[in-house]
């Protein structure tokens, strides 16, 4: 048992995972600021609401509450908006990241759970990927990850703070039970926009290019459950607690799903016609991003259980269905 300070925890994947923590006995904490989480995602753990910026607000934190391990979720994650304002990404998530640090510092906790990205990568010179890969992002906000990435390995040097990086690719579904599900504003992410098409709640799904050099034109993406993410986050903190040493692991499966491929299997799960608009390549897109997981799997013995498309579809569809209700989206 462990008592965790989850940052970001009122939002999507940081939810699911505070909810996997809870299930397995450990004791949770959320700090969130609510620019982009959802206080119906707290449930019911203790809430600290603040900002990661505020120096003082993290000092109370750390002085008044026992913290063996932190998970690291909260920071902004749009791709398309970090081409457009660098300095968001760069001055936020850094230097937030730099002081939930040096609180944990101060605080002598020395377990940390960051919550990366594949967006370290850029554009891959093979698939699967593998960790080994070069790193070479191409946007300010993979720039973002990768350098936090950099500076808990300076961290762990200086101050003997362990760590275990996740390199999230698609994260994707809803909790089964229906209590969480995704939910953001604005809506960028692939599969709630296609739902969002099928009911008109937009005139039709925008697909951003039809001549990559793929099978049939569209980009490919590994889709990962939302509870397989929440999963492997247990299993980095059981390995933090065990006393292993930091590690940096993809979390995905291994299977790529083009958008065509996604659009057609959603057709199936919704009964729905999907109505589509064909535009010009996005800049930043890569062609393929497909994770290499095995050392996931050997490092954590962690495996994904939930991340076939019909359960992702189907979750996801479900969640979609309840959030149409007024009295859980208002």
């Amino acid at each position: 048992m462990a008592y965790m300070l989850i940052t970001g925890g009122a939002g999507y994947i940081g939810s699911h995972t505070t909810r996997a923590l809870r299930s397995a006995g450990h004791h949770t904490l959320i700090f969130d600021n609510f620019s982009t989480g959802h206080r119906e995602f707290v449930l019911d753990s203790p809430l600290f609401e603040g900002h990661l910026s505020d120096e003082a607000a993290l000092t109370r934190l750390f002085r008044n509450h026992r913290i063996d391990a932190v998970i690291h979720f909260a920071s902004h994650c749009y791709v398309g908006e970090s081409y457009r304002n660098p300095f968001k990404y760069y001055h936020d998530n850094i230097l937030n990241a730099l002081n939930l640090l040096r609180a944990m510092t101060q605080a002598g906790v020395g377990k940390i759970i960051f919550s990366s990205s594949c967006a370290v990568y850029g554009t891959p010179q093979m698939v699967p990927i593998p960790e080994e890969h070069p790193t070479n992002p191409i946007n300010a906000y993979g720039h973002s990850k990768r350098c936090i990435e950099w500076i808990l390995e300076d961290f762990r040097r200086a101050h003997s703070i362990e760590y275990v990086s996740l390199r999230y690719f698609n994260a994707s579904g809803a909790d089964p039970a229906g209590r969480l599900g995704e939910w953001h504003d604005p809506e960028t992410h692939l599969i709630p926009r296609v739902f969002m098409a099928a009911t008109g709640q937009i005139e039709k799904l925008e697909i951003y290019g039809q001549d990559y050099p793929t099978a049939d034109g569209t980009c490919i993406r590994d889709y990962i459950h939302v509870t397989d993410l929440a999963g492997a986050h247990l299993a980095a903190l059981e390995h933090l607690l065990a006393g292993k040493p930091t590690a940096v692991l993809n979390l995905g499966t291994g299977r790529g799903y083009s958008i065509r491929e996604i659009l057609h299997a959603a057709e199936k799960t919704t009964g729905l016609n999907i109505p589509v608009d064909f535009g010009p390549r996005r800049l930043g897109d890569p062609p393929e991003l497909v994770a290499d997981s095995r050392k996931a799997g050997d490092v954590l013995r962690w495996n994904p259980t939930h991340s076939d498309l019909q359960t992702i579809l189907g979750t996801a569809w479900n969640w979609f269905l309840g959030l149409k209700d007024p009295g859980k989206a208002d």
